[in-house]
Parts: structure tokens; sequence; C-alpha cells
């Protein structure tokens, strides 16, 4: 059976580790805004090509349920690459990589999207919304954690 850590990461923590040139050891699920919300911010979307064993990337704004449809999403289409982030984690799991989530404050979506990983493979997401400083997504945590489930098997730790 594979091993492998979770990390919550912020924009801030992520560009500190590649401004000073750290390679990162495992695989990065960035989560940032559409590219139009992000020019907004003044951030610029971290580039990761080299310095990670591999990169999936999530371009979705960090919204509850009930504000889809005024940002023009369904739930089907929140997270439309979900199925290959999935696959992306299983693949990253079997190969023993640890997996660092990272979104804009590294609370919500990112939190969201470790505490799915964790309760779909060891039952402990819990741990992740227990924990004051994290504010997961929950929109973010279902659609992730319902593609692992549909594209991995049914999780054993529920």
């Amino acid at each position: 059976l594979a091993f492998m850590r979770v990390f919550i990461y912020s924009y801030k923590a992520m560009k500190e580790l590649i401004d000073k040139g750290e390679r990162i050891s495992g695989a990065v699920i960035s989560f940032s805004d559409p590219p139009q919300s992000r020019a907004k911010k003044g951030w610029e979307e971290i580039s990761l090509e080299g310095m990670c064993e591999r990169v999936f990337r999530v371009r979705v704004p960090d919204i509850d349920r009930e504000l889809l449809e005024d940002y023009g999403y369904t739930y089907e289409s929140y997270i439309d690459n979900a199925p290959a982030l999935a696959e992306f984690i299983l693949k990253a799991y079997l190969e023993g990589l640890d997996i660092i989530c990272q979104c804009d404050y590294g609370q919500s979506r990112s939190a969201a999207c470790a505490a799915a990983i964790l309760q779909y493979f060891e039952g402990r997401g819990i741990d992740i919304f227990a924990d004051y400083r994290y504010y997961p997504n929950q929109l973010v945590y279902h659609k992730v954690f319902d593609a692992l489930t549909e594209h991995g098997g049914k999780n054993t730790k529920e």
C-alpha cells in the first residue's frame, strides 16, 4: 500500500519556496481563480514547471453552491476537470507521492481538496474541518470526494 502525505499551502507560501529555488517533492494541485478574476487581484499564476514531479491546475472561483449560477456555473460544470483531478490524485497515491494542495490563502479550496483526499484514503477528512486555520469550501470538497469515489471505487473509510 502506498504512503502519501497531504499538505496545504497558500499562494504566498508556495511563491516563497519557488523564489528560493527550492524543488517541491511530490505532486501539486494548484487552485486559482479563473484568469479574468486573477488579473483583478494582481496575482499571476504560479509557475511550477520543473519545480515538482507534476502539477494539476484547477481554475475556479472560491464560491458556495448557492452562487454557482451567479458565476455562470452548474454543479456539473464547476471543476469540470474533476475526473482528471481524481485520476491525478489516484496516480500520485499509487506512486507514493506527497500531495500539496495550494490556493490563494491556503484556507478554503486547498483545504477542501486536502480534506477530500484524506477522507477518501484515510477516513480523516474531518481533521481539516476541525482545524481552526481552515475554512474548507464545501463545494470543492464534494466535487473532489465524489470524483475520487467515482473513479477510484468506493472508499472503505466511510
